[in-house]
């Protein structure tokens, strides 16, 4: 892991593309095993109680999280893992976001606005945005 990550750092650092896509990769396959685990707590409720009675007698609020409802305690799992999935989400988009920027780095493509009779963007005339505006003379003053 710290060899992917250090790849990753390195390849954002260096610009160089190929050394971010095994940490792209890690993040996949990290979301992925996480659906699996929320599937897993949809499709089998029951083995959120199961782990909670593997816990050590030392756990605390063990009892009193034992005692709560079944279908609520799914709810709070399904809710914690899916602020995760959300996160972790994120941080993928923001790993390819980095991607694309380091790969497309040295091309010459340019980038082309379209718009639409909705969207249409009002900028002024070229020359009106380049114009200089005539200086004005500094003000007269009066002589006392």
């Amino acid at each position: 892991m710290i060899l992917i990550c250090g790849m990753a750092t390195y390849g954002a650092y260096k610009q160089h593309a190929a050394w971010i896509i095994p940490f792209f990769c890690y993040q996949i396959f990290d979301f992925a095993l996480n659906t699996l685990v929320a599937i897993s707590v949809v499709v089998y409720p029951n083995t959120v109680q199961d782990y909670l009675q593997q816990l050590p007698g030392t756990f605390p609020y063990k009892e009193d999280i034992m005692s709560t409802n079944n279908m609520c305690l799914v709810f709070a799992v399904l809710l914690f893992i899916g602020c995760i999935l959300t996160f972790k989400a994120y941080l993928i988009g923001c790993v390819w976001n980095c991607y694309r920027y380091v790969s497309g780095r040295g091309s010459t493509e340019v980038l082309v606005y379209v718009t639409t009779n909705d969207t249409t963007v009002l900028l002024p005339p070229y020359e009106e945005a380049i114009a200089i505006p005539p200086k004005e003379p500094p003000p007269q003053y009066m002589e006392a």
